[in-house]
């Protein structure tokens, strides 16, 4: 019979997985209960779930919610940095974090459903935010119509310009 503190840690697996953007497993070995504390606050800012789970409980629900390419990765000590939101703050905040010590560590990474090898979750890296990649998007879109009311107000301009000139003639 399973005891009810495992249930209710496969619930709470359960529950984050089946809203994950993607899932980023880290061995957090080497920290310090202060440093994960403080690696979970800038998770928790940036609307992504850190566990530490066991990796029983962890197989069973990624296989559960459709995350079986991690399992083989579930072994030794585990923390699973599940993206809610942006599926990409997870690992910036890792490798942001990992600037100041070599800890944690990626063991494996989900992204939309792939797996992905060290060399992915290094170009994964450098994706812009959501809201950065808005704003290039907004610019890009402006930037047009800019030069376009640019080049209207010019117009008007040297014709408020010739019609100066053509009353200051008439008048002379």
């Amino acid at each position: 019979m399973p005891q009810p503190v495992k249930v209710k840690k496969l619930e709470e697996i359960n529950d984050s997985l089946s809203k994950a953007k993607s899932v980023f497993l880290t061995d957090f070995t080497g920290l310090t209960v202060e440093e994960i504390t403080r690696l979970r606050a800038e998770f928790r800012k940036n609307n992504v779930k850190y566990l530490v789970v066991k990796n029983t409980l962890a197989r069973i629900s990624a296989k559960e919610n459709g995350f079986e390419q991690i399992v083989p990765f579930l072994n030794g000590p585990t923390g699973m940095a599940i993206a809610l939101g942006d599926p990409v703050a997870p690992v910036r905040i890792i490798y942001d974090f990992k600037k100041d010590k070599e800890k944690p560590s990626i063991k494996a990474a989900m992204l939309e459903g792939q797996l992905l090898d060290q060399a992915a979750v290094e170009e994964v890296r450098k994706i812009p935010s959501r809201e950065i990649l808005l704003a290039q998007v907004v610019s890009a879109m402006a930037s047009p119509i800019t030069g376009f009311m640019g080049g209207i107000q010019a117009i008007l301009s040297n014709m408020v310009g010739v019609l100066q000139a053509i009353k200051e003639k008439k008048e002379s």
